[in-house]
């Protein structure tokens, strides 16, 4: 039996509140008996908590994603630093940058963009320091933004280990995340038909520098496009970055189970099932 981690899921979404623990059954029974809950905002970050609290095997991060920062009530990073200091929280995240969807471009409104990068920004350094103040590893989110996140995460670099996950990035891109001591995270995206430079990418990190992930419920692996992702399809990812890097699926879970339990606070141990 393959031992499997799936370090980034979001299993407080309501894609599973009728069945989540068939969704945990099918994982254990694919391999895959821990789990890392990603909290996106201090709502789903006290969900992601709760539910490491309730499933052996789980941990929690707590974090503030950049597409939410539009939503602040004024409290959210004292409440995440509220939530960092939870025995079952393992990281800090996901928090960085997202350029894909800047609302400006459809209103013709650049000024506004403009205003929103900046808090993007802000509230990324202040999860940085946050996760450097607790000693914790940090979740890094980045889309069409890779120049600027590592721009931000490079002085905090000595300080903050981070993990850039749904790695989908140029092998040149690898060499630049690499280049700041940061591991990167495989998705389902590595086997899909078009996605030759993300294999390349798997082939080339360093094994002690790559994790899996399935960030469910989106991202489904082949065979599964099409349908909800659940954290039993990591095997799937799992046996196409060992294909890309030319090694029995059995050694690429060694070498990602053994990173995530260094990476995520409170993650060794024996996987529940």
């Amino acid at each position: 039996m393959l031992e499997l981690v799936d370090t980034h899921t979001h299993l407080d979404f309501p894609d599973f509140q009728d069945d989540l623990p068939a969704v945990l059954e099918r994982s254990r029974a694919a391999g895959v008996g821990r789990w890392v809950a990603i909290g996106c905002d201090p709502e789903s970050s006290a969900a992601a908590v709760r539910l490491a609290e309730a499933h052996p095997g789980m941990v929690a991060t707590v974090g503030w994603h950049p597409g939410h920062v539009t939503t602040d009530t004024g409290d959210a990073a004292e409440a995440l630093a509220r939530l960092a200091a939870h025995p079952r929280v393992a990281a800090i995240g996901e928090c960085g940058l997202d350029y894909h969807r800047l609302p400006g471009r459809a209103a013709g409104d650049p000024a506004a963009d403009a205003r929103l990068v900046e808090r993007q920004k802000a509230v990324f350094r202040s999860q940085l320091e946050l996760a450097a103040q607790r000693g914790l590893g940090c979740v890094i989110h980045t889309r069409d933004s890779l120049a600027d996140t590592l721009e931000i995460f490079r002085p905090w670099a000595g300080r903050v280990r981070a993990v850039f996950h749904c790695f989908g990035g140029t092998r040149a891109e690898l060499e630049a995340v690499l280049e700041t001591g940061a591991l990167v995270s495989f998705t389902g995206i590595v086997t899909f038909r078009n996605a030759a430079q993300v294999r390349e990418a798997a082939a080339a990190v360093p094994s002690d520098r790559y994790m899996l992930e399935t960030d469910c419920p989106y991202l489904a692996p082949v065979p599964h496009r099409g349908r909800r992702c659940e954290p039993g399809f990591v095997r799937e990812i799992a046996g196409a970055v060992a294909a890309a890097r030319g090694i029995p699926v059995e050694q690429a879970a060694a070498e990602t189970t053994a990173n995530a339990s260094a990476f995520f606070r409170g993650l060794t141990g024996t996987p529940c099932g």
